[in-house]
């Protein structure tokens, strides 16, 4: 095994693990190990069980912006594992379905799927934002850089008149399972009704159902810390800010909820990250049938056929300290993206080979998207994939 493959997650304590746990708990059925970490706290008799899940809010960010004796690492069970990549799209669909990336699908911000022969953003349902052909920067930032605008990127258009994702790659997520099995469940996210947009709404919807009767499992998201980290990087007194609001929010509605074991966690971490843009390699780009997909931080890459022998080493020229390269069959070997049975679209999706930033670096299709994101994930370091079980509620925690 390459040493760096060691970071990959542990996929019998990971997030799949932790849905299977909830799933059992609630007697619905599972199709992966459970997580003995949350197995411990779900063993006892509550009438709620919330899992809230901040984006992005990883053990590296916990130990970087909160104090030890602050509310959330002094609930902090343990550590365990995000899934690969540790990334929103594969990590929540990861634990909304109980199901490896592997086998969902939901591989990365934006997907190759074979039917349409198109690059989906899977969460849009918009085909993969470009670049127009022969843009050019606007100016310079006062430190000399280039300055590029939304107006070098190309119309953003719907992938199907369909949801490309919902049809190719779908699932049953955990609310629905935990139904058929005869429990209550319900989500309290952006996405889905009665569709809360801000944080206090989320937590509040939260407060209401814990005081209906019954036993319930409620599953809740917010988009941060990641969007407040894409955009000003993690170390950015934004994000210090972000955080322990977060926290404090989270506390206060904690004090005020009854019989409930709440579960805190995250879908992965978060890094600042060197941004490199793949348009600026006209010798890789010359080796490619399409743009990469997946995510910055990992690439597939469908290669020319005639250009497949020259390709490593054309990459490695340029990415090889930075990013590890491995082909199709290597991923499939080496299974990467979870040990459950293969979705039947994987090895199309994976391309021909995929790169894994094992460093700082990230590559991304557009000039503009490397400029105005600083902090990234979905890499191969242990730093992207440790995320927190903070338990409120439970054991000694109680």
């Amino acid at each position: 095994m390459n040493l760096y493959l060691r970071n990959l997650p542990d996929y019998d304590h990971c997030l799949v693990n932790l849905a299977n746990s909830i799933l059992k708990k609630f007697d619905a059925k599972t199709s992966a190990k459970t997580l003995p970490l949350a197995d411990e706290y779900l063993a006892k008799d509550y009438q709620n069980v919330v899992v809230l899940l901040l984006d992005a809010m990883g053990i590296s960010i916990l130990e970087r912006h909160l104090e030890k004796d602050g509310f959330f690492r002094r609930h902090l069970a343990g550590a365990y594992d995000s899934v690969y990549p540790p990334t929103t799209v594969a990590a929540t669909t990861s634990i909304l379905s109980g199901l490896y990336p592997n086998e969902h699908g939901w591989l990365g911000w934006d997907v190759y799927y074979p039917e349409l022969d198109k690059n989906v953003t899977v969460f849009q349902n918009l085909e993969q934002l470009q670049e127009k052909e022969g843009a050019v920067p606007m100016g310079k930032f006062p430190d000399g850089k280039p300055k590029w605008t939304e107006d070098s990127l190309q119309e953003s258009k719907p992938a199907a008149d369909f949801n490309a994702g919902f049809k190719y790659t779908s699932y049953r997520n955990i609310v629905d399972l935990i139904h058929d099995a005869g429990g209550q469940a319900y989500a309290a996210m952006p996405f889905l009704p009665p569709y809360p947009q801000t944080f206090a709404a989320i937590l509040e919807r939260v407060e209401t159902l814990c005081k209906e009767p019954g036993k319930k499992f409620i599953y809740a998201y917010w988009n941060e810390p990641d969007s407040t980290m894409h955009r000003t990087g993690t170390t950015s007194d934004a994000t210090h800010e972000m955080i322990t609001k977060l926290e404090k929010m989270v506390e206060e509605t904690a004090t005020k909820l009854e019989d409930t074991l709440l579960l805190v966690t995250a879908d992965h971490s978060h890094v600042d990250c060197d941004n490199y843009c793949i348009l600026d390699y006209p010798e890789i780009m010359d080796c490619l049938v399409r743009m990469p997909s997946f995510e910055p931080r990992t690439l597939n890459l469908f290669v020319r056929e005639e250009r497949k022998d020259a390709f490593p080493g054309i990459f490695n020229k340029y990415f090889g300290d930075s990013f590890l390269l491995l082909t199709r069959e290597e991923v499939l070997k080496e299974k990467v993206f979870g040990t459950g049975r293969d979705h039947k679209d994987l090895e199309a999706m994976l391309g021909d080979f995929v790169a894994f930033s094992v460093s700082e670096k990230a590559i991304f299709n557009t000039h503009i998207e490397a400029q105005e994101m600083p902090g990234g994930h979905a890499g191969l370091t242990a730093e992207e994939i440790k995320i927190p079980l903070i338990v409120i509620g439970g054991g000694k925690h109680v």
